[in-house]
């Protein structure tokens, strides 16, 4: 039997949802504001993964820079330190479902490193 792969992004202040979560990872650089640890229901933290602090603070969430953000954002994935990561989430996702955590804004989830990331996770 074959497990169908299946990447979903969820702020990590929503409630988690344990039979549709699967793998629960935040995968922000720094702690949610707020949030104390065992609220998050997280199965893994990988900060690792995130932006640089550079590339985030030239980012600033601004949509008309995603573009360019990505780019940078795959060249830094592909960077020995930060692939090591990116392998070991895609070694989750070969087991089933991963969801991928963020502090990010509701409104700004579609422009923000989680989007690169799974799309990069093949979700």
């Amino acid at each position: 039997m074959t497990q169908t792969k299946h990447v979903r992004v969820r702020r990590v202040y929503d409630k988690a949802s344990p039979r549709q979560d699967g793998l629960r990872v935040l995968v922000d650089g720094v702690w949610p504001r707020g949030m104390k640890k065992e609220d998050a229901r997280l199965d893994e933290w990988v900060r690792q993964i995130a932006p640089s602090t550079g590339l985030r603070k030239w980012y600033g969430h601004d949509p008309e820079r995603f573009g360019e953000f990505a780019e940078r954002y795959r060249a830094e994935l592909a960077e020995p330190e930060k692939h090591e990561y990116l392998d070991r989430l895609r070694s989750h996702v070969d087991g089933g479902t991963v969801t991928l955590l963020t502090a990010v804004k509701e409104e700004q989830l579609d422009y923000s490193h989680v989007a690169v990331l799974r799309e990069e996770l093949g979700g």
